[in-house]
Order: structure tokens, then sequence, then C-alpha cells
């Protein structure tokens, strides 16, 4: 079986070219009481809940997949505190590439669903995450399983009237790709789909026919060409070098500010996340070196609000 399972991610990534597998649910393969009552399950040779065979084949797998294809990503959807993930076998670890961050993507959509006047006793859902944000190597993931299923969309997660949920978004979106971890985001969230996903359905195309939803999607374009042209969102996404906070306690104005640095010192960015509706004149903030900074994207430009 481990040898029929570990040949078929092969031929995944032989055959078809892809660049990475995801594992679902690794937390019911590590432990042998997951979702089983007292009595319903024996523990390992060592009298722990271990599954050893699982953690064998996990190792295993993921030591072949990069041994031929070392570009190859494996990710894992694990939903527990297991350790070292993320960490090569020769340390002990599992040797996945890449962990989803399920407990970011969980508090973060908390908070957008709060109304604007009511996030500042959440402030923490949006910065508890930093206490463990480098313990492994993360993935920010909005994926599949967060709109479907009666959870509704992502943008019909975001609170306030229809303007106030493009800005939510396009605001969520700035803190994500600001945010220490690699991005997942599922189709049709980055034009603000207004329907939940559906696997017999496409998806809602037409929408990109309103301004507001090219507005969306132009912005996570730009986005993305930032992240890519600048080091500093993704040089040191796995380390504290890369990340310091500015000001994570600004809860009576939902402000969150906070540097993302390169590997070389003075290549850096401020990032500034605004979660009201109201405008902040004169707001001070400091800054790590002196002289002119450039802004460099802003979610509220008119080019992202609607699209003529």
């Amino acid at each position: 079986v481990r040898s029929f399972l570990i040949s078929n991610a092969l031929f995944w990534i032989d055959k078809y070219h892809i660049d990475g597998l995801r594992v679902d649910a690794v937390a019911s393969m590590l432990y042998l009481d997951y979702s089983r009552e007292e009595g319903e399950w024996l523990p390992n040779e060592h009298g722990g809940r271990e599954n050893l065979a699982a953690i064998s084949f996990l190792r295993k797998t993921n030591e072949v997949v990069h041994g031929i294809y070392p570009g190859v990503l494996t990710i894992a959807e694990e939903s527990t505190s297991w350790p070292m993930v993320s960490r090569p076998t020769w340390l002990g670890g599992l040797g996945f590439s890449l962990k989803w961050n399920m407990g970011w993507m969980h508090d973060t959509l908390n908070y957008m669903e709060h109304n604007a006047i009511h996030r500042r006793f959440h402030h923490n859902e949006m910065t508890f995450g930093m206490l463990y944000a480098f313990q492994e190597n993360f993935t920010l993931p909005i994926s599949h399983d967060e709109v479907v299923h009666g959870k509704g969309s992502l943008i019909n997660k975001m609170s306030g009237d229809e303007w106030q949920k493009f800005a939510n978004l396009r605001a969520y979106f700035g803190f994500m790709w600001g945010y220490p971890g690699k991005k997942l985001l599922f189709m049709g969230c980055e034009f603000g789909q207004w329907q939940e996903w559906n696997h017999d359905k496409g998806l809602e195309w037409d929408a990109l026919t309103a301004g507001t939803h090219q507005g969306v999607q132009r912005y996570v374009s730009d986005l993305n060409k930032v992240y890519k042209h600048e080091p500093a969102l993704h040089e040191n996404d796995y380390e504290w070098s890369g990340f310091s906070w500015i000001n994570a306690n600004d809860s009576d104005n939902s402000i969150f500010s906070f540097i993302r640095k390169a590997k070389k010192t003075d290549d850096f960015l401020v990032v500034i996340c605004n979660f009201t509706p109201v405008i902040r004149e004169q707001y001070r903030i400091g800054v790590p070196k002196g002289g002119q900074y450039r802004e460099i994207i802003n979610s509220d430009l008119t080019v992202y609000q609607a699209v003529v």
C-alpha cells in the first residue's frame, strides 16, 4: 500500500507535471484516537496515541518526492499543534514543504465578520497568529473549505453594506499579502464572487461586468506584482528577521502597522492596515529609517473601487 501511494504521487508529478501535492486531514492520520471515543482505539507500541506507521509513511513520501523532484511542494492540511510538520525528516520533522495556517485563517475571518465599530474588542484575533507564525513554514489558506456548505462566499463574510464589503475585502487581501507566509486564495475570491462555491456550477464570471468586482480583481493582480517585485514580502517568510511590529496594539483605531524585511538590511516595506471606514488624517507611526517613503499600493485607490 505504501509503495502504491508513493508511486501514485510520483505519477502525478511525472506525467501531469503538477507543482505540488496537498495532503488533506493529516491530523486524522497522525493520531490513533482522532475522532474516536475511549475504547475505540488501541495505543501504539510505546503506549502513546501517535500513529507510528502513518508518521513513517508521511516522512518516506516526502523524502522520495523531494529527492526525485526537489522543486515540488508538499503541503499539509494539519489542524493540530503537531510539531515540526514542515521541518526536514533528518531533523525529526515530517518533511512537508508547507503547512496550512488554520489558526490564522479562522481568527482573521472571525475578525472581518465583526462590524467595524466592534473590532476594537477583537483586535487580538489579527495579532495572535504572530505568537506561532515562525514555528512552521506556513501558508495562509483561504481555501474551498471556507466558501462551501453554507459558509458563504468570502465577500459575504465581510461586514457592512456593499461598499464596505468590497473595502473590507481589499483591506483583508492587503493584510494577507503583507503578512508572513505563502498565499492560498481559492478561485472566485479574487474578484469577489457573491455566491459560495458550487462544484456543479461555473464561477460567476458575469460579476466582472460590474466595476467593483473588476476593481478587486485588479487589486489582487497588482498585489501579486508587488509581492513578486519586493523581496521583503517573500524572502524571509519563515523567520523573525523578516518581520517586526510597528504598532500591534492600536485597538481603538483598528489599525495594524508592521515592517517586512528582505535579506538586505536596507530593503524593507512598511505595511499599514486600517480596518474601519474612518479616514485617519495625521496618523503617526514610527519608521525604521529616516527619509521619504513612497506609497506602492493602496486598496482605497479609485481604480480598485470601480473600474469603468
